[in-house]
Order: structure tokens, then sequence, then C-alpha cells
């Protein structure tokens, strides 16, 4: 009897220096790999979430850059007409953001530098003034496609009506020369009737002298001779009362230099001679800040711009 309790207690004292069984070891392993799992969930919650944000925008990016590339091809492939317009109407809307931007930051160093719109440099005053047209024929198009079904009747107009609904941004290449040629021709046109309506007039000038020099101004001009800068300044007065000044011009008159402007003349008398004067005060400005930067400083687009778009002749 004693003899088997002390067997079994060097058993027992033997089996605590032996190597554990499989079971044992099982459950060892599973208890480490426990242990490395939540480890490594751990690490996995310490990621940055900004780093996680970026790499998925550059993904997305990258995706919706390789969509827009198959589906530029599958349309300049299978519908090349419609391709070259949904190109310029891409482009004209990253020239207009483009434009939109720009003028908030005009807009922004006037407020910040307490500066007014006629104390601006030549180019700024001049993106202020075509980038506010142009807003002006967007909000006009946007108030006409208010009533139901309306956009549809809008989008006819724009493709029939391209150069007097559509900024320049949304013409084509050949649509910008044949446009510019158009406004050209208009105000050539109105020329002949301003200076038939000077003539109307002269008699009307209570001065002799004046009288010789405006029958000589218009002598010049309808001989295709152009006046000097002196042969206008000497009729400055004419112009600054009666009969030519801007209070005193009569409807007829008014339409006629509208139409020199490239200005609708279709509105009634008072609203015609208010805009008549905005228009030319900022011509004023204009033509002061282009001789501040001086005339060779322009590029040849710029004075292009200024001879037929804005409708008026540089100094």
């Amino acid at each position: 009897m004693a003899l088997s309790r002390v067997c079994w207690t060097r058993a027992a004292l033997w089996g605590s220096a032996v190597a554990p069984g499989p079971v044992v070891t099982r459950r060892l392993q599973l208890g480490r790999s426990g242990l490395a799992w939540e480890a490594f969930r751990s690490s996995k919650l310490h990621l940055s979430p900004k780093s996680d944000m970026k790499s998925l925008i550059s993904y997305v990016v990258t995706k919706t850059k390789v969509i827009n590339g198959k589906y530029h091809r599958f349309l300049g492939r299978h519908f090349p007409r419609f391709y070259v317009l949904y190109t310029i109407f891409m482009k004209g809307l990253q020239m207009f953001w483009a434009d939109a931007k720009k003028a908030r930051r005009i807009k922004t160093n006037m407020w910040k530098q307490s500066i007014k719109f006629h104390q601006l440099p030549y180019r700024e005053m001049e993106h202020l003034r075509q980038f506010r047209q142009d807003v002006t024929k967007c909000l006009f198009l946007g108030i006409i496609s208010i009533p139901p079904f309306a956009n549809y009747l809008v989008f006819l107009l724009m493709y029939l009506f391209p150069r007097q609904l559509l900024i320049r941004h949304f013409w084509t290449p050949k649509q910008q020369i044949d446009f510019l040629d158009i406004y050209h021709a208009l105000r050539k046109q109105s020329h002949s009737e301003i200076i038939s309506y000077l003539e109307r007039v002269i008699p009307l000038v209570s001065d002799a002298g004046l009288q010789w020099h405006l029958t000589e101004l218009c002598t010049k001009i309808q001989n295709g001779t152009h006046p000097a800068v002196q042969d206008i300044l000497t009729l400055r007065e004419c112009f600054s009362n009666h009969p030519l000044g801007i209070n005193q011009l009569q409807a007829w008159q008014m339409k006629a230099l509208s139409r020199a402007m490239l200005l609708t003349p279709y509105l009634p008398p008072p609203l015609l001679r208010h805009r008549l004067k905005t228009h030319t005060t900022v011509i004023h400005q204009l033509d002061r800040a282009l001789a501040k930067l001086g005339i060779g400083q322009l590029s040849a687009q710029e004075v292009k711009l200024c001879i037929k778009l804005v409708g008026r002749n540089c100094p």
C-alpha cells in the first residue's frame, strides 16, 4: 500500500516535466493565435483615417478619368457631330467657371483694398465688364427656362440662335470668327445712319464756327478719311449741350447709337438713355485704363475684342 502511494507520487512528479499532450498544445496554439488577431485588429484600428480617405478619393478620381476617357472615345467613334458639340459645351463650362473664379478674386481684392471699378487695371476692368454681360445672358436663359417643359424650347433656340443666346465660350471656332465679322458689319451699317443724323442737326448748332467744323468732319468721314483727334475735340461743346448732348437726343438718334455700340435698340427712350450713359461711362473708364497700360501691351486677340466685340474703337 505504501509502495503503491510512492509509485503514484513519483509518476505525478515525472508527469509535470513531460511535454503536454496534443489537446493541451492545441489549446495553447489557439490562445496564441487569438492574441495575435487581437494585436492585428488593434493595429488596424490605429491607422490614420485621413490616409484612408485620400486613397479612396484618388481611387475614385482615377476610375472616373478612365470611364470618362472611354465615354469620350465612344462618342467620338459613333456620334462625331454630337461629340463636337459636347466637347465645346464642356470646355465652355470650364472656361466660364474659370472666369467666375477670376471675377470673384478681383471683387475680393477690390473689397480688401477699398478700390472702385474705375480704379482697376485695364485687363481686370475688361474681365469684369465681359463677365457681367455673360452672366446677364445666362440669367436670361435661366428665367425663360422656368416654365414647365420650356427647357426643351430653350435648347432649340440656343441651337438656332447661338449668337444671340450663347456666350462666346460656347461658340465653335468658326462661329467666333463669323460672329465677330457680323458684329463689325452691324456697326459699319449704323455709321452711315449716324452721319446722316449729324448732317440733319448741323443747322441747329448756334455757333457758326462749330457748324463749319461739324460739316468738315462729316465730309471727311464720308470720303473715307479718318478724322484727327483734334477735329473731334474741337466739337466737344456740340456734344455737351444742345443739340447733341446725351440728354437732348431724340429716340431715333439713341437707337442709332445703340446699334453702333451693339446694344439693343428695342427699349423705351428712358431706358435707352440710361443704358447709353452707363455704356459710354464704362468705355471712358476703359480708355483711361488702356492709356495707362499702353496700346503696345495688348495682344492680337485683345485688339480684336476691343475693336469688334466691345463695339468701340481703340484710341
